[in-house]
């Protein structure tokens, strides 16, 4: 959601709202312990995405590169997009037995807005590395998963 000069709201369309964020990531706009982009380069809906999060240093995910796969619905940006991960993990936030991140447990998707965007999505899951619950917890061996 944009505002125009007149102070006017504009809703940026779904696809335009995706291809801003593909060109972001794919320029390295933005944090550079996390990345993000297509599954497949032709998928026109721009709807399944990979997303890869570096783990934070001085917590037990330090040096560990976790998968992620991130799923845009129709309905994106007005809903947040659909993330799980595909290395097992260990987080209060993620589901133990599939590696989905539970919506009601991390901030960024529970506050959700059209604002918001997958790096946002990813940032929060990497900074919620770093919380006193998750920054100590054992994780599975490297290589792991879901």
């Amino acid at each position: 959601m944009n505002r125009t000069p007149a102070g006017e709201v504009v809703i940026v369309p779904r696809n335009f709202k995706l291809l801003e964020e593909l060109e972001r990531s794919e320029k390295g706009l933005g944090d550079m312990s996390i990345s993000f982009g297509l599954v497949d380069s032709g998928d026109t809906f721009l709807t399944n995405w990979n997303g890869g999060i570096l783990g934070p240093g001085g917590t037990q995910h330090d040096g560990k590169f976790y998968e992620l796969r991130i799923r845009c619905p129709e309905k994106y940006p007005a809903v947040p997009p659909e993330v799980r991960f595909v290395s097992k993990i260990n987080m209060t936030c993620i589901d133990s037995k599939t590696g989905i991140v539970n919506t009601n447990k991390l901030r960024a998707i529970r506050d959700w807005n059209r604002n918001l965007g997958i790096e946002q999505i990813l940032s929060a899951i990497r900074t919620e590395m770093c919380s006193d619950q998750n920054r100590r917890l054992r994780q599975p061996a490297e290589g792991t998963t879901f």
